[in-house]
């Protein structure tokens, strides 16, 4: 097995960091260190920064992240984050992407590496979908900015994406979102380039996995069947 794939079945990082870790001379493998492009075999002794390593059982959770959380296993500062959600009888693992301290819902958090480098790697375009709210009315018209891709704070233009009101009023629109990307903080600054605030922000799905019997700040273990089909995505 690849050195940068064994490092990612036990948890290490993706496969993209572990290569990196292998360059910056961190891995060894029986006492030398390691090169990349190197195989590990049924026996071998690997060891990250001096401490060996190997495969565990992956872990996969899905939570309902509530506002006013970081998606971190820690935080300097001592703000609460998801893994005080988890509690002591959750194994290390690591959340799948972010959703900023404000906003709320569908977070995967996991041990395998592999997983998370393909369900948040630009090159997939894993669907994940959104609801957002704005203050005042919008039209459907307003949204087609947005739908085939628009300039935003620091001169990106996004991907085109999947938008349409779900309820609207003079007081606020709601709008469901879906993105094949995910640059930090893209959703509100979609919409503070068409003029409009963003009030209120929750992932409702990654792929066409849901949130569906998960109360907010609540979450449960991913079932076999979930796993294989976020790795098919």
């Amino acid at each position: 097995m690849r050195i940068n794939k064994y490092l990612a079945q036990c948890g290490i990082a993706s496969r993209r960091d572990c290569d990196k870790f292998v360059s910056e001379g961190r891995i060894t493998i029986n006492g030398r260190k390691a090169e990349l492009g190197d195989d590990v075999v049924e026996g071998d002794v690997v060891k990250f920064d001096g401490k060996a390593v190997s495969i565990k059982k992956n872990e996969y959770y899905i939570l309902h992240k509530p506002k006013g959380y970081l998606c971190t296993v820690s935080d300097d500062q001592g703000r609460k984050t998801v893994m005080d959600i988890l509690g002591n009888g959750v194994g290390r693992v690591y959340p799948v992407g972010r959703l900023d301290y404000e906003s709320e819902g569908l977070l995967i958090l996991t041990t395998d590496g592999e997983l998370a480098q393909h369900l948040t790697h630009p090159s997939n375009e894993v669907p994940k979908t959104y609801v957002v709210k704005v203050e005042g009315r919008l039209t459907e018209n307003d949204l087609n900015p947005i739908r085939s891709g628009i300039e935003i704070e620091g001169g990106y233009v996004t991907k085109k994406c999947r938008a349409h009101i779900i309820e609207t009023n003079k007081d606020y629109t709601r709008v469901e979102l879906t993105l094949r990307e995910g640059k930090n903080r893209e959703i509100r600054k979609m919409f503070a380039a068409i003029g409009r605030e963003v009030t209120l922000l929750k992932r409702t799905k990654v792929g066409e996995l849901t949130l569906r019997g998960i109360d907010r700040g609540s979450f449960r273990k991913l079932t076999p069947a979930e796993v294989e089909y976020l790795k098919s995505i």
